[in-house]
């Protein structure tokens, strides 16, 4: 008797649709499994078994083995990479096409040598349920566990197991069932539970398209019955509006003053009148009209349509930041994340090293801060105590970003939720966001998005000042030891700045101290507070378009941050002044009160001009 694990209702049970819809809905299907188990193969007859083949196709291949006297092979048919027929190794994923009365599918043939396992995963990743190939004679192998792991890691729980070639154990029924005990037991280890398993013979078509007689035992769906009832997840047009921001574009022919932010929808919709917030920053404006190149006007974008739109308050934003709808369920803003992920590096994943994180448009630099446990895909052993992750091995880790991402947990919205990791400028790994965590700064970016939110902006646009002004506006941060003469450096810059026509302000600690901060007392406690209005004060005068230079005497680390965090972390620079470094702060300028005596002024024009503040050099 077949294990109820792998019995689903045969296809002429089913109750037929009444008629094939207008516009059938699409499926992205990945085929994996262990390298030469006869995924390619599979496919293939299942294209020539559903006539889905181009004409002609079919009899070119055949023809092409006899004059190479090669034995045909129906993975041929995919195989269209010369080296990829020479090795008879699949190295990329191969996408194809086919349909049926209920839906289009996009067949993803994705590779099954360890050595390939990056592009199985980027197969795997736009993948909406998977075909889970197994050898019937070789059994469940090294990476039948691995890309049974992975394929749920990445969140496709639509999985059905295909265990080929069963004519090479003549079609026993119980070569079938050893491995579906087997890889049964394995995928519920992790929660995963096969729609079914399905006995086949890619090679004669046994139960590929139509059920076999040499089966005769088995009475579950064939491949392309376990296809058909796969369900399509819930159209992204349905979930909260995510956009990440590609880039913001300014036109200047014909007096077009048009600011065009441009992206792809990831999820949801956007129409021309909606109320739109920015994340990290949580700036917000109304979407005037949308734009399009070479295209005819429209008043709504869709998911997976690239869109640009212009707004009603010219706010200044960046590529990397995550458009949202207001009224909609918020993504996360932290400089802290926990996640699953896997590691394909050529060294080891490394706490305490530096690597960047690129999730939607944003880059960010990051450190792993804790590895809690690292999991063998190929047996799912674990161990707690590692500090390293090894190649293809599967960690749960929390990751440290040098500043604050807009992001969703992978469950929230997939697109948003996923990542990939560069390390030396290669991909080395990826993975998914389970949880945003809290960090130090977390009570500070409330208060800045809802400033952001509930702000006011003025008829004159950051970018109009910066063109009259010729100045981007930043905050220079002079911090050190407490008998270093910061604020006579300070008043120093800004007497050279105004007299070359800057527009510039000298902002001491004191002056917010005794005044914005008269209500609360100075003490250790609330030394974030007090920083955090320095920071308040500081954005207003940067809104206004000018050079700010700020002095607090030993900040460390973390104090820097907190003012980065309500000002904007590229519009803020930290300077140390003094003969030696006495907090953890990592400063963009040292200097000994012996250099700031005879070139501090011009140290700091300097690093003005690197950073772009001031445009025109002298």
């Amino acid at each position: 008797m077949i294990p109820s694990t792998h019995m689903l209702p045969r296809a002429d049970r089913v109750r037929a649709p009444a008629a094939a819809p207008a516009a059938p809905a699409r499926m992205h299907i990945v085929v994996t499994g262990h390298v030469d188990h006869g995924k390619s193969t599979v496919i293939g007859r299942l294209l020539a078994d559903t006539g889905s083949l181009p004409e002609g196709k079919l009899e070119a291949v055949r023809l092409a083995c006899e004059r190479n006297a090669k034995p045909f092979e129906y993975a041929f048919l995919l195989d269209a990479l010369k080296d990829e027929q020479a090795q008879g190794i699949t190295i990329d994923a191969a996408r194809v096409f086919f349909k049926t009365p209920r839906r289009q599918y996009v067949i993803l043939d994705a590779p099954g040598h360890i050595e390939f396992l990056k592009n199985m995963i980027t197969g795997a990743s736009s993948a909406e349920a998977a075909l889970l190939v197994i050898d019937a004679q070789e059994g469940v192998q090294e990476n039948s566990r691995r890309h049974g792991f992975m394929l749920s890691m990445l969140g496709v729980s639509q999985i059905a197991v295909v265990v080929n070639k069963m004519d090479l154990v003549e079609y026993r029924q119980e070569a079938f069932e050893r491995i579906v005990a087997e890889q049964g037991e394995f995928l519920a280890r992790f929660g995963v539970t096969p729609q079914c398993f399905v006995p086949v013979s890619g090679l004669m078509g046994e139960n590929i398209v139509a059920s076999s007689r040499s089966l005769a035992w088995y009475r579950g769906p064939t491949v392309l019955e376990a296809l058909e009832t796969f369900e399509n997840r819930a159209p992204l047009t349905s979930a909260a509006f995510r956009m990440p921001v590609q880039g913001v574009y300014k036109f200047t022919e014909h007096h077009d003053t048009r600011r065009i932010v441009a992206g792809t929808v990831e999820s949801g919709r956007i129409s021309a009148g909606d109320e739109v917030i920015f994340y990290p920053s949580g700036k917000k404006s109304r979407v005037e009209r949308l734009e399009g190149f070479n295209q005819p006007s429209r008043t709504e974008a869709f998911a997976a349509e690239a869109v640009g739109f212009t707004l009603t308050d010219q706010i200044y934003i960046g590529r990397g930041e995550i458009a949202a709808m207001t009224g909609q369920r918020k993504p996360h803003v932290s400089t802290r994340m926990k996640v699953s992920l896997f590691w394909l590096g050529r060294t080891a994943l490394a706490m305490r090293k530096q690597y960047l994180l690129k999730l939607g448009t944003g880059r960010v630099p990051f450190t792993v801060e804790q590895i809690h446990r690292i999991v063998d895909a190929s047996d799912l052993s674990t161990s707690e105590t590692r500090t390293t992750v090894e190649r293809h091995e599967v960690a749960e880790c929390t990751l440290a970003l040098s500043r604050p991402l807009a992001f969703d947990t992978a469950d929230e919205c997939p697109p948003t939720g996923r990542f990939v990791i560069v390390d030396n400028f290669e991909i080395s790994g990826g993975g998914i966001v389970r949880q945003a965590l809290p960090d130090n700064q977390t009570w500070v970016r409330e208060k800045v998005l809802n400033r952001n939110y509930k702000w006011e902006p003025g008829s004159v646009s950051a970018e109009r000042r910066m063109e009259r002004y010729s100045q981007k506006p930043v905050l220079l941060v002079i911090t050190g030891d407490t008998d270093a003469d910061r604020k006579g450096l300070a008043r120093d810059l800004e007497a050279r700045l105004f007299d070359e026509g800057r527009h510039v302000y000298f902002l001491g600690i004191g002056n917010v101290l005794y005044g914005v901060d008269a209500d609360i007392e100075r003490t250790g406690v609330n030394r974030p507070e007090h920083l955090r209005r320095l920071g308040e004060v500081a954005n207003i005068l940067l809104d206004a378009g000018l050079i700010v230079i700020a002095t607090a005497a030993a900040l460390t680390q973390e104090d820097v941050e907190v003012i980065r965090t309500s000002v904007g972390s590229d519009r803020v620079m930290a300077v140390w002044l003094g003969d030696r470094m006495t907090t953890d702060l990592t400063s963009d300028l040292a200097l000994t009160q012996l250099e700031a005596d005879a070139e501090g002024a011009n140290r700091l024009k300097d690093l003005l001009h690197d950073c772009g503040a001031i445009f025109k050099p002298w």
